[in-house]
């Protein structure tokens, strides 16, 4: 048995991207804290983020939070809660203008005030059409709100323990006490023992076989929290990004189509007129997404391929603003300039100048709307009812406050990292010092090191990387970016088929303890097996069409039934679903209209 290391704070954060760090450093104003990542910091998946962050701050046009309110909202389909949007979109500004006082280069107008372009489903509410309101450094916008947070953390002494990869959350009844984690250079245990803990971990796209997600995107958190009796929201909604790059999923920007880019299909069309007549190419994602497959299923591919094209080139770009009567212009410089990492991704691994020549591109999936459901203040609820698991928080993809609800809109994924991060590590920073530490139970650590155990000495017959793949398959088949019941009852037998084997028939290669990733990987996948199956499980209930979940057999959404939240908890091996009412407030569900 490996040894176990005692450490204490008085606050633990699970996970060092954008919400962790934003978290830790407003946390660390008034307690102890320590940041546990399985990652070194500025290898967060925040740092893939490209295309910008949102805040209204009207620096080429007019725009206010409310009409940035009203395009999440609409985004969302309805889904999301106008209290906590009200939140986003209001303490985005400040939270925007904070990061440039950090020190975040962002790009600039000649005036001197930060740069701003179109984002997808960003609009000027009374005109109807795209405004400038994504912030942006280039294309790696989210890569340098992590340098800037974390160059703060570090001058505000956050205590970081780099390559401890979390594996477990130690509950005593309501409330928490820390969280286990795995030394990965030692294959040692180590307790961190604390008053309060934060997840912020990321989502999980790693269930689906084509994805923008980093390797280590594996639900890590989200699973932990399920397993110890978290309720997980709306799991039902992930959204399917629709320019990922042929095969590989690695994500080309929104922000391409925010310089004016354009889809076009086989036959040399733009599509989207099709599908989004006033916005076009800048409709919400799950407009986009299902468009591009609706014309692949048609037949309509790049040379009857599964993919379509993204074109930024000047010649044919510039051809589209003057039949629209616009002024501006594009050239070779200012996609160098503007959208460098895209440019270099395209070179690199298709052999293709975007410049000269469209991207291929097809769907990959990319966010999960749902996952651990909290307040405005990042507290983790323990029930649709709205009890509170104290000391228990969570921030960024992780989590569910529902300010996406069934489609997040570009851009604020990084709204919602600073902006509930920051309130996590507030609430954090004034409740720590007055709250208690709880004992540890005996044997905290002995559950999830006999989970180790087992899987490091198994010798079953299959291979992780076996179970991964027909799970990956029979989730992009059957709970893709359409979905049936019919669909997704298969792929709910076939789940429980592979979390049969991953209990009972598994082996790994590597037995030893020291940094063996092989081991890790196999604790993953099931965190990943785990998710696939409450996602499935949530949106076969879900007998309606909404965002990122759209069912064939039910085409329509369906307010009267459906407008509302599900939570999903398992008791005895069991799925039970519970629901709670979405908050509206100024917007009223109507049919939404690009």
């Amino acid at each position: 048995m490996s040894q176990i290391h005692t450490h204490q704070h008085d606050a633990i954060i699970v996970g060092a991207g954008g919400a962790g760090l934003m978290a830790a450093l407003y946390a660390s104003k008034k307690s102890n804290v320590a940041v546990v990542s399985k990652l070194y910091p500025t290898r967060s998946h925040t740092g893939a983020a490209q295309g910008g962050i949102s805040a209204a701050l009207g620096n080429v046009e007019e725009d206010n939070w409310e009409w940035h309110a009203f395009d999440t909202v609409k985004g969302s389909d309805y889904l999301a809660d106008q209290d906590a949007v009200d939140v986003l979109c209001k303490e985005a500004i400040d939270a925007v203008i904070e990061l440039e006082h950090m020190g975040l280069p962002f790009d600039r107008f000649p005036n001197g005030k930060i740069s701003q372009r179109r984002f997808g489903g960003h609009t000027n509410n009374e005109t109807k059409k795209p405004v400038q309101r994504a912030c942006h450094a280039a294309d790696r916008t989210g890569h340098m709100i992590l340098q800037t947070l974390y160059q703060q953390c570090i001058k505000n002494k956050v205590n970081f323990f780099d390559e401890y990869h979390v594996v477990d959350l130690i509950r005593v009844g309501n409330a928490v006490a820390g969280v286990i984690a795995v030394d990965v250079a030692t294959g040692d245990f180590h307790i961190f023992h604390g008053k309060a803990v934060m997840f912020a971990t990321g989502g999980w796209g790693r269930c689906w076989e084509v994805t923008s997600n980093a390797h280590s995107l594996t639900g890590d958190g989200a699973a932990i929290c399920f397993r110890r009796g978290v309720p997980m929201e709306d799991m039902e909604f992930f959204q399917f990004h629709p320019t990922g790059i042929f095969k590989l999923g690695i994500l080309i920007t929104e922000g391409v189509r925010g310089e004016g880019g354009i889809l076009l299909n086989g036959k040399g069309e733009r599509f989207m007129e099709k599908y989004a007549p006033t916005i076009k190419d800048l409709a919400s994602r799950d407009v986009v997404s299902r468009a591009i497959f609706l014309e692949l299923r048609d037949g309509n591919g790049i040379n009857g391929q599964n993919y379509v094209h993204l074109d930024v080139t000047p010649k044919t770009v510039n051809k589209y603003f003057e039949l629209a009567g616009e002024s501006r212009r594009i050239t070779r410089e200012d996609i160098e300039q503007k959208l460098p990492d895209i440019a270099d991704f395209t070179r690199t691994y298709l052999g293709i100048d975007p410049v000269e020549e469209p991207m291929p591109i097809q769907p990959t999936a990319h966010y999960a709307m749902g996952g651990i459901p909290t307040d405005v203040d990042a507290r983790v609820l323990a029930d649709a009812q709205g009890n509170i698991i104290t000391g228990l928080y969570a921030a960024g993809e992780v989590a569910c406050v529902s300010v996406h609800g069934a489609n997040r809109l570009g851009t604020n994924s990084l709204v919602d990292l600073v902006v509930f991060g920051r309130r996590a590590g507030m609430h954090i920073a004034e409740n720590v010092p007055h709250m208690e530490l709880l004992p540890l139970p005996k044997d905290a650590a002995a559950s999830v090191i006999t989970e180790f155990e087992r899987l490091r000495t198994s010798k079953g017959k299959h291979k992780p990387y076996q179970l991964r793949q027909r799970m990956q398959k029979t989730m992009t088949d059957n709970v893709g970016v359409f979905r049936t019941e019919e669909s997704m009852n298969a792929a709910l037998a076939e789940l429980k088929q592979l979390r049969e084997e991953y209990m009972g028939n598994i082996t790994i290669d590597d037995k030893g303890r020291i940094f063996n990733t092989d081991l890790l990987e196999a604790w993953e996948l099931g965190c990943l097996l785990e998710l696939a199956e409450v996602t499935a499980y949530a949106a076969r209930n879900r007998q309606e069409s909404r965002g990122g979940h759209a069912r064939e057999d039910y085409p329509n959404r369906d307010d009267e039934n459906w407008l509302k939240h599900s939570f999903c908890q398992k008791d005895d091996d069991q799925f039970r679903l519970d629901y709670k009412p979405v908050t509206i407030l100024r917007y009223q569900p109507k049919e939404r209209v690009y």
